[in-house]
């Protein structure tokens, strides 16, 4: 097995612990483009989602062992997507408080891009202090969201439990917020994470260019496929429905069992709406 990737024994998949947002996705798919003032006909479904909730959710029905660590609202969005994340079979760890869960809204244009408006709610207020050691120690693997880094308190929270896992991934989230955010601010926090591995699209990884030579990457390059520690796989071609969450499902794909497992869940999850992966029956 890869060094980057998470160890497991011969009769189980690892076991995968991820820290970061538990949202409600509103993935709108119209079937033409949008016009001021009328009314478009389009596919819109109610998911759960979050970069760090989706790689747990795709990690779990790729059998392993996964749990979600974040903070939690009390309100219907939450419930809803806290119900959604128990049928893959993700444990959930972390607060629960009064207050509004996030709320992501997922538009897709005709040319598969996406526009999206964020209420992250009390989500993105995980503290250090409502962190449990044993929520991370019992786990072969941490993954990141790389959302956590650009919040002061996520960040200490995304830092203490790196330091209690055997392994930590990081997954880059946006180049545009890391220019907002600073570069070199954002690579002093990944610094302090320590991870082995490192997620990211090209535009991601260009973000943070100078400061990335001790990591090994993963460079997620859409329809194209990706490139690995273990070299370039292509992406398969397949009907793309929506490219919500891909990259999370290649993720996971990568850390459950390596590059080609990787890209065939990217492809798996492109013919869905939404981030999720439907569990089997």
């Amino acid at each position: 097995m890869d060094p980057t990737r998470p160890r497991a024994s011969a009769d189980r998949a690892p076991a995968i612990c991820t820290i970061g947002d538990l949202l409600l996705d509103v993935v709108v798919l119209p079937d033409r483009p949008l016009t001021s003032d009328a009314d478009t006909p389009a596919t819109i479904r109610f998911v759960a989602g979050g970069q760090a909730a989706n790689v747990a959710a795709w990690a779990s029905v790729l059998g392993a062992r996964s749990r979600l660590i974040c903070k939690r609202g009390s309100d219907l969005s939450t419930q809803l997507a806290v119900a959604e994340l128990a049928r893959c079979g993700v444990e959930i760890r972390g607060p629960v408080v009064e207050g509004r869960g996030g709320v992501v809204v997922s538009i897709r244009d005709g040319h598969g891009r996406r526009t999206m408006a964020s209420d992250r709610g009390v989500a993105a207020q995980l503290e250090p202090a409502e962190l449990d050691p044993s929520w991370v120690r019992s786990y072969d693997a941490l993954h990141v969201s790389g959302y956590c880094l650009l919040r002061d308190a996520m960040a200490e929270a995304a830092i203490e439990a790196s330091r209690l896992a055997p392994r930590v991934s990081v997954d880059l989230a946006s180049a545009r917020d890391i220019e907002t955010f600073g570069a070199a601010r954002f690579a002093e926090r990944l610094r302090a994470l320590n991870p082995s591995l490192v997620f990211a699209t090209e535009a991601e990884q260009a973000a943070v260019a100078g400061f990335e030579a001790s990591w090994a990457w993963v460079v997620k390059l859409g329809a194209r496929g990706a490139r690995f520690p273990e070299g370039f796989y292509p992406a398969p071609s397949v009907a793309v429905v929506d490219t919500t969450g891909a990259g999370d499902a290649l993720a996971a794909g990568y850390l459950v069992g390596g590059p080609k497992r990787a890209i065939e869940t990217a492809a798996r999850c492109v013919g869905l709406v939404g981030a999720m992966p439907v569990p089997e029956s």
